[in-house]
């Protein structure tokens, strides 16, 4: 996710519009590399992030103030000291790097005017947050020290002279002239969008093929290879992007996956990603940048609370999968059971021609006239030969018999199972994966914990959408809202969907008593296709009928049940847009 010179150029540009003159009231640590600045301007009050987490870091306003420790750390102790009650002055953009500069002034001990500088350095792993003496330009302290045996350029210790991060050779975004475009073009090496990357001081890959796209060019075409018209449409989309970054003009996106999951964010479109993405237009590119770690991180956690689910699924459904393939071998090995009983039976009729300790004898096979060798014990007699094969036939009908049905009742297992996981995937709340846990607790996969989350996860009600025919669609979160939706909550005349042999959903259609049309089925059977294991998939089954004809077999796991008078559609997954019934009529009033 590209938090590149573009993006911190358009925060930079927010947070110097709002915060110039403004007052530091509080300073704060949430994390070890996490700070917030409470600054208060002309009767306003705004929240400042910075965070130098490797991983995610960035800067820009938020809304909701995250919690903090009972102690403050050490370095937001020393911030406190040096930067509360001062009056930031500037907030600057060193050239188009991921750097920002908060220029604070405050007094010093003796009341003389000093400035001290904030840096944020946005650079992945080697992010940082230093406070700088303005006026020697000396290092009073980083958020993260790096020491010699760390990086022999630049150490970043109390004390030391701050050194910015070596430039690389590459020339800033904003008054690159159309000269300096055509020399980086033409001297970069592989295509269009590598070359922008390599040559243009805070272009990321993103960025580079956002802007290619934009002037209708191909970003992965050989550099080498533009024409002076294509060369000049370049230049103009740069300088057209530097305007609208110099005037606020930007172009919000957060992009998401079929999950709901954030995949990407940028303070300009990306034609390529809005055609294959759904994506959500935030204000400004703070409320963008907030939202899409606020929406990645709940999905991170959450994937993290399941995770002892899904392991426990995973390793559940791996034994199952062993075992039915071992009943499935003896299956095969015990329906031989009647060349057994031949051989028990032509034994029975040649006694007469088996001589002690013979090993084996043949015979004719008087049912096709072919001649069978069979093997003897010779410290049997004849007739106690012929008593062993009859036994090995009998016992292996009876297993046959109990083979089949422990592999039925495997295969039941194993397809409860992937409902569960399917469920499990399909989780969006904490709630969701609270009440699977109950499920598996109380199905004896999971060892039994405290159930004081468990009742308030229950209350979640089912997935809801509209059809463009005004019925309602609902779809169990669960298997056991599955139940409660299909055996209780549905009228008899209702339409009960689910995907065919693919673990999902139930998902109810009701009809109100009339028939649904063709469309309302399809819109219906999309709703069960997303919600089910094939959602990455086109064209899937899903069978449909009354829930009249849908039964759950007595002592059947939740969420499984038969059902007859049945037929089948083939949909893509999709989920329905329409407003219920109620706000379509206040739209149009």
């Amino acid at each position: 996710m590209p938090f590149d010179g573009i993006v911190t150029a358009c925060v930079a540009r927010d947070l110097s519009n709002a915060l110039a003159g403004g007052k530091i009231e509080k300073i704060y640590q949430p994390e070890q590399d996490e700070i917030v600045l409470s600054v208060h301007r002309d009767k306003e009050k705004y929240k400042v992030f910075l965070t130098s987490n490797s991983m995610n870091s960035r800067l820009h306003f938020i809304s909701e103030m995250p919690p903090n420790p009972p102690q403050p750390p050490t370095f937001c102790m020393l911030l406190r000291k040096h930067l509360q009650s001062g009056k930031i002055s500037r907030v600057l953009q060193k050239d188009t790097e991921r750097i920002v500069e908060f220029w604070i002034d405050s007094f010093s001990e003796l009341g003389y005017p000093i400035t001290k500088k904030l840096i944020v350095e946005i650079m992945g792993k080697h992010s940082n947050i230093v406070l700088v003496d303005g006026e020697r330009d000396r290092i009073i302290d980083c958020i993260k020290r790096v020491s010699v045996d760390v990086n022999r350029y630049r150490q970043l210790l109390p004390g030391m002279p701050y050194v910015y991060p070596p430039s690389q050779g590459k020339l800033p975004f904003t008054g690159l002239s159309s000269q300096d475009l055509v020399s980086i073009v033409k001297s970069g090496k592989g295509s269009l969008y590598q070359a922008l990357v390599q040559g243009i001081m805070g272009f990321s890959p993103f960025s580079a093929s956002a802007l290619c796209l934009r002037q209708g060019l191909d970003p992965a075409m050989p550099a080498a290879q533009l024409t002076e018209r294509e060369l000049s449409r370049l230049f103009d989309g740069l300088s057209e992007m530097c305007r609208f970054i110099q005037t606020g003009r930007d172009f919000c996106r957060i992009w998401f996956d079929e999950t709901g999951t954030p995949v990407d964010f940028h303070c300009f479109d990306h034609l390529d990603y809005s055609r294959i993405y759904s994506f959500e237009s935030p204000e400004d590119v703070s409320r963008c940048t907030e939202l899409f770690y606020q929406k990645k991180s709940s999905s991170n956690r959450l994937k993290q609370k399941s995770a002892d689910l899904s392991k426990v699924l995973s390793s559940a459904l791996s034994k199952l999968y062993l075992k039915q393939d071992r009943l499935t071998q003896e299956i095969l090995q015990a329906e031989k059971a009647d060349r057994y009983r031949l051989m028990g039976e032509l034994l029975l009729a040649n006694l007469y021609q088996i001589r002690p300790g013979m090993k084996s004898i043949t015979v004719e096979n008087y049912y096709d006239q072919t001649q069978l060798v069979i093997p003897l014990d010779p410290l049997l007699s004849p007739s106690d030969n012929s008593q062993r094969y009859y036994k090995k036939y009998n016992k292996a009908k009876t297993a046959l018999k109990e083979k089949n049905i422990q592999k039925n009742e495997t295969q039941k297992e194993i397809a409860y199972l992937e409902s569960v996981q399917q469920t499990l995937e399909n989780a969006g709340d904490y709630t969701d994966v609270e009440v699977i846990r109950q499920e598996l607790t109380e199905g004896g996969y999971l060892r039994r914990r405290s159930e004081k989350k468990i009742k308030k996860a229950s209350t979640l009600p089912p997935h809801t959408f509209y059809t463009a025919g005004g019925l309602k669609i609902q779809a169990g979160r669960n298997n056991r809202q599955n139940d409660a939706l299909t055996l209780k909550t549905a009228a008899a005349n209702d339409i009960w969907l689910h995907t065919k042999d693919i673990p999902g959903t139930h998902v109810i259609l009701s009809t109100n008593g009339a028939e649904p049309s063709l469309q309302d089925l399809r819109e219906a059977a999309g709703v069960a296709a997303y919600f089910s294991k094939g959602s990455m998939s086109e064209n899937i089954p899903v069978d449909y009928t009354k829930v009249k004809f849908v039964k759950k077999p007595a002592g059947a796991k939740p969420g499984m049940v038969i059902f007859t008078h049945n037929r089948t559609l083939y949909v893509n997954p999709a989920l329905p847009s329409n407003p219920a019934p109620d706000e379509k009529a206040s739209g149009e009033s």
